[in-house]
C-alpha cells in the first residue's frame, strides 16, 4: 500500500474496515423528544465556548430515536443542547453532551464533527398515555423525562424552518500522540432536507440525576419551558470550521 492509497481512501479508522461509510448521513422516520427548562446561567456561562454567548439560560435535553440512519443503524440517543449567540449576533444551539448506544454513529459524530458523545443507554418510547424517555449511564438512570402523548399539535411549517435554519455549533478536540490538542475547533453545521411529519406538545416533566461520568444534572432543572415531539426526516450536513483555538 503506497503513500498515494493511503492519502485517497484515508477517512476513518480502522483503515482496512472504517467504523463508519463516507456521507452524505440521511435520517428516515427519526423522532425527537425535546424538552426545554431554565438553568443556572452562571453554570453555562463556565462550559459555553467563546466567541459564542449565552443570554437566556435555556437547555434543551433530547431524546432522539433514529431507526433508519445510512450508514449509522438503528439507534438511539440522548444530551444536552445549550441556546447560544453566535459570533454573527444569530440564535444557534451549542451541544453539550451526548449519549448513544452505537458504536458507529459515536465514532462518526466525534471524529467528523466533533459531536461530544459516549456509550449509554437511552430509551424513547410510549407508556400508555406518556412519552417517555430515559437515560441510563451503564447500570444508573441519570435522567427521565415525561410528557403528555400528543396533547396538542404544534405548526409543522414553524418547527421544520426552525430545524432548517438553526445553526448548531460543537467543540471539535482531536489529541497529537503525546496528548496535546493537534485539533480544537468550533465548528458549525446544519440540518439539510428536512421534512417535518408531525409535531406535537403537552405537559413536561424532567428529572435529572448526578452521576461523575454523566454530570447532566450540573445544569439543575429550575423550570420547565416547554416541551415538544418531532416526526421528521433529515440530513446531517457535514460542517466548517467556524472558529480555530489553535490558529
Amino acid at each position: 500500500m503506497n503513500i498515494a492509497d493511503i492519502r485517497k481512501n484515508a477517512y476513518s479508522m480502522p483503515f482496512v474496515s472504517p467504523a463508519y461509510p463516507r456521507g452524505p448521513y440521511h435520517f428516515v422516520n427519526r423522532e425527537f423528544f425535546i424538552i426545554t427548562y431554565r438553568t443556572d446561567l452562571d453554570a453555562l456561562r463556565a462550559i459555553v465556548p467563546e466567541p459564542l454567548t449565552v443570554n437566556d439560560p435555556l437547555v434543551s435535553f433530547e431524546f432522539i430515536k433514529m431507526p433508519d440512519s445510512s450508514g449509522f443503524g438503528d439507534y438511539t440517543e440522548s444530551g444536552q443542547v445549550i441556546n447560544v449567540i453566535d459570533a454573527d449576533g444569530k440564535p444557534a444551539s451549542y451541544t453539550h453532551m451526548m449519549f448513544l448506544d452505537d458504536m458507529a454513529p459515536i465514532a462518526g459524530g466525534r471524529e467528523l464533527w466533533g459531536f461530544p458523545k459516549k456509550l449509554a443507554y437511552p430509551q424513547l418510547r410510549i407508556e400508555s398515555d406518556t412519552l417517555v424517555g430515559t437515560l441510563d449511564y451503564g447500570p444508573i438512570r441519570v435522567a427521565i423525562g415525561t410528557m403528555g402523548f400528543k396533547f396538542q399539535t404544534l405548526d409543522i411549517a414553524q418547527e421544520q424552518k426552525k430545524l432548517s435554519e438553526t445553526p448548531g455549533y460543537l467543540l471539535k478536540i482531536i489529541p497529537h500522540v503525546d496528548g496535546t490538542p493537534r485539533i480544537c475547533e468550533l465548528v458549525r453545521y446544519f440540518s439539510q432536507n428536512v421534512t417535518v411529519h408531525g409535531a406535537w406538545t403537552g405537559p413536561a416533566r424532567l428529572e435529572l440525576f448526578h452521576h461523575a461520568l454523566a454530570p447532566i444534572a450540573d445544569l439543575p432543572v429550575l423550570e420547565v419551558i416547554s416541551a415538544k415531539h418531532l416526526m421528521c426526516d433529515l440530513t446531517l450536513g457535514l460542517g466548517e470550521v467556524a472558529f480555530d483555538y489553535l490558529a
